[in-house]
């Protein structure tokens, strides 16, 4: 039987509207605000990051990331036009799993995309510290803020509300010219750097191409997919979703706009990757002996891309960067703060949290306690994680998972709404989904025990938030619990942490940093071997995948959740 949902002929953009957010942004304000996101800090750091890891061979790293990141959205694409609401990314669970599931994944969500601005913010400090007038603002000995620093972070996250609160179209409008320039900067780079500085022997220096050997090599290439900043530099081509609420034409536009940016964004980063190998000067490479060693360069930590092109003698190519070391983290934060403001409208808007996180004001339709609350939780991440270096992992670490919800949910929805008129239609789902699903839990894996362990930690915090609301009654479209869709969660979460700690990434964490319990609970102590261990991660995805999209919601239970964005048709 073809439900009311099913029959809307062209899901009618108007009843979209009950939103309550302003339909303004059009395609290219949703492929820039997706790129704005990704070209941001990540294009400044992580090629160093990812060679003292992979050496030379962090350009695999790179494509492997690539390919992982596209098929996620394209994933992300079909839900997004599906579903084009705000704060998108948290509320697909919830329509395929209910409530425990959503409010699970949209934490992680919230928590990803409420610590990209102080990230941002971190970045531009740091790098404009390498000027003398600036030199205070940070310790790169310490890698900490100094007290000026902080009242400049503070500065910039309220400049970040204000540009947020005067409106969507403002946004739009300020982060085209932003974002153009942010992509045309690392182009020019990559020219300059590969015409006047490149030297092609770089590549089999420093212990050769694969670094560590051929096990010890693949080690070092997965191990920068995660942990050498690579995929927190492609995060982003999920903001044209988070704006689904806002946007004119969503449903065709939103697809487009998604693999769109990571289509550009990618080529960019590679390209970046390649050049900045090139262009370091031998003589350093040498006097450190190997990749992992650079590590201890002052000048290549705190402005990796400036530090090349100042020893080179390209000095108005070395200013320009500097000048780009604000512009691209600034943009970027601006574009995350809007974002994360977004989830917490669309968590909200599920019942989660207080219904007050979902108030517009009357001109702007903008959420003006979410976009409030956001800036002040990215301010505190500044407490325990003062550095660049520091903060990155969180965001990686709750993203992953965070886009692991996304194959779960296209499997689940098309099961239960197989008729649903989707703009984007994703081809062979049936096979891209469940792969998908094993990719994101491979990076999870690659994050390391230490990542994961952190993260679990977060999640019962949001629970204990969450919970709070609900005992209170914060909010009054709060839904039942919906044990039965997702009582593959905990097994789904347990399994993952076992095979962590048996793994061979990472060495600490959350739990294993507590005292005298940190030799008992160590993880990521090698038991289960390289190749082996990628073997059980795809097993074990694949019986979740399947186990969860056998416990999905029934088709009158998601009619019921997506009656919200979808209105009964007259």
């Amino acid at each position: 039987m073809t439900s009311t949902l099913d029959g809307a002929q062209g899901l009618s953009e108007a009843g979209l509207n009950s939103e309550g957010l302003n339909r303004e942004v059009g395609f290219w304000g949703l492929l820039w605000a997706s790129e704005g996101s990704i070209i941001g800090s990540g294009w400044l750091f992580a090629g160093f990051v990812a060679v003292t890891i992979a050496g030379p061979s962090a350009l695999i790293s790179w494509g492997i990331a690539t390919v992982i990141v596209i098929l996620l959205a394209l994933v992300h694409a079909e839900l997004g036009g599906l579903f084009p609401v705000s704060g998108g990314t948290s509320r697909f669970p919830h329509y395929a799993f209910g409530s425990l599931a959503g409010a699970s994944f949209g934490w992680f969500a919230y928590l990803q995309a409420a610590s990209v601005a102080p990230i941002e913010v971190l970045a531009a400090i740091q790098y404009m510290s390498s000027a003398s007038w600036a030199s205070s603002w940070y310790n790169s000995s310490k890698g900490t803020l100094s007290g000026v620093g902080i009242l400049v972070a503070v500065l910039l996250m309220v400049f970040f509300v204000v540009i947020n609160l005067i409106g969507v179209r403002l946004l739009s409008d300020s982060n085209s010219g932003i974002t153009t320039w942010k992509v045309l900067v690392p182009i020019l780079a990559v020219i300059v750097l590969c015409l006047a500085n490149f030297h092609g022997g770089n590549f089999s220096a420093g212990g050769g191409f694969f670094v560590h050997g051929v096990d010890g090599g693949a080690h070092g290439i997965l191990e920068a997919i995660a942990s050498g900043g690579i995929v927190f530099a492609l995060l982003g081509f999920e903001q044209a979703v988070q704006l689904g609420g806002e946007a004119a034409h969503p449903q065709r536009d939103l697809p487009r706009a998604v693999i769109g940016s990571i289509v550009i964004g990618a080529l960019i980063y590679i390209l970046a990757q390649f050049a900045f190998i090139g262009a370091l000067n031998p003589a350093t490479i040498a006097h450190y002996h190997s990749w992992a060693n650079l590590a201890n360069d002052a000048g290549l930590s705190s402005a990796p891309f400036y530090t090349i092109a100042k020893v080179a003698g390209i000095a108005w190519m070395a200013w320009i960067l500097r000048v780009d070391a604000v512009i691209s983290p600034a943009g970027t934060g601006l574009i995350y703060l809007t974002s994360a403001s977004r989830i917490s409208y669309g968590l909200s808007k599920n019942g989660y949290i207080p219904d007050a996180f979902e108030k517009t004001s009357p001109r702007t339709k903008i959420p003006v306690l979410s976009v409030i609350i956001t800036s002040i939780v990215g301010l505190l991440f500044l407490l325990p994680f003062p550095s660049w270096a520091k903060l990155v992992g969180i965001v990686t670490d709750a993203s992953v998972l965070m886009y692991a919800s996304a194959p779960l949910a296209l499997g689940a929805l098309r099961k239960s709404k197989p008729n649903l008129i989707r703009s984007y239609r994703l081809p062979g789902a049936t096979v891209i989904a469940p792969l998908s699903f094993v990719l994101a839990n491979f990076i999870v894996y690659w994050a390391g025990w230490g990542a994961y362990t952190t993260l679990m930690v977060t999640l019962v915090l949001g629970f204990l938030l969450m919970g709070v609301s609900r005992a209170l009654t914060l909010n009054a479209n709060q839904p039942k619990i919906d044990w039965g869709a997702a009582k593959w969660l905990a097994p789904y979460f347990m399994g993952m942490g076992i095979i962590s700690y048996f793994g061979g990434f990472g060495k600490s964490g959350m739990i294993g940093g507590i005292g005298k319990l940190s030799n008992v609970w160590v993880g990521g102590n090698g038991d289960l071997h390289l190749w082996w261990d990628l073997g059980v991660i795809a097993v074990f995805s694949l019986a979740i995948y399947y186990f969860a999209i056998a416990s999905r919601l029934t088709e009158p239970e998601v009619d019921n959740y997506v009656s919200s964005v979808y209105p009964p048709m007259a």
